[in-house]
């Protein structure tokens, strides 16, 4: 299994970002990808909530989910859209932070919405409240593919163990982890979370990421770190896309989940507790 992890610097246009997206799948296609991953937000990384209601719109007329549907479709490959930013109809106006999983047919194999929203004061003067503009989702999502079983999340859900843990019990044997980290977390902790989520459930880990500084309309001009990362389920980092703008390649061989969750059973040896 051949996957392509996009590292994207999306701006706040999604017409834009969607043509660059474009460019990007076609060359991981070219390369012999058999699954093509975006980054978290591949469709519009924006500050400013006003520049959000203007340009985000309903899963129904998202441009970005039809044209990357139809990029798979034609070119006969797996696209993980990370995740795309959506208008809902929730009585707040929060939007989703959802995620797709579109078959080589332009069907959409599975849907999940974001359940960890980024709230956390970063340093001084950079509060940052996800749950501001979005709405947590509520339902952990596991897909069947021929490819692999695919437990799909998204980038501060990573520091939530247990979601991963549910996932692998249930069967996943790849974790999507698809991004928009900050600078000073992803300094200090995107690479020792991601090798954590792999070695405690034996899975691949699979993180494309937005990299850089990113183009803004309206708002501040926000930063992401980089570093898409492919992890083995022995907790191995496969590929690092340090910070520059492209595609990486990396091979998977899914014996490799069988070899080290029979290493290290962990997944098994769950016991009830009582305390603290």
């Amino acid at each position: 299994m051949r996957a392509a992890l996009l590292q994207m610097t999306s701006g706040d246009d999604p017409a834009r970002n969607l043509a660059d997206a474009r460019v990007m799948i076609r060359e991981a296609a070219k390369g012999g990808a058999d699954i093509v991953l975006t980054p978290e937000v591949t469709n519009c990384v924006s500050a400013s909530r006003a520049r959000q209601s203007e340009v985000l719109r309903p899963e129904s007329d998202d441009l970005t989910l039809a044209g990357l549907r139809d990029e798979a479709r034609v070119l006969g490959v797996w696209v993980l859209i990370g995740s795309i930013g959506l208008k809902t109809d929730d009585a707040d106006g929060r939007f989703a932070n959802r995620s797709f999983l579109i078959a080589p047919d332009g069907a959409v194999a599975a849907r999940y919405d974001k359940i960890h929203m980024f709230d956390v004061d970063i340093g001084p003067g950079e509060r940052i409240r996800e749950s501001d503009g979005y709405r947590p989702g509520r339902r952990a999502v596991l897909a069947e593919t021929p490819l692999a079983r695919i437990g799909l999340t998204i980038c501060y859900d990573m520091r939530f163990a247990h979601l991963y843990r549910r996932l692998a019990q249930a069967g996943a044997q790849v974790l999507t982890v698809p991004s928009a980290f900050h600078p000073v977390t992803g300094a200090a902790h995107w690479h020792a979370l991601l090798r954590a989520r792999a070695i405690e459930t034996g899975c691949f880990v699979l993180a494309p990421a937005q990299t850089g500084t990113h183009t803004a309309v309206a708002g501040r001009r926000r930063e992401s770190y980089g570093h898409s990362l492919a992890v083995s389920p022995w907790g191995e980092v496969l590929a690092d896309g340090g910070t520059a703008t492209g595609v990486v390649f990396v091979d998977l061989d899914l014996a490799d989940v069988d070899k080290a969750r029979s290493r290290v059973p962990a997944l098994k040896h769950d016991r009830n507790f009582e305390g603290p």
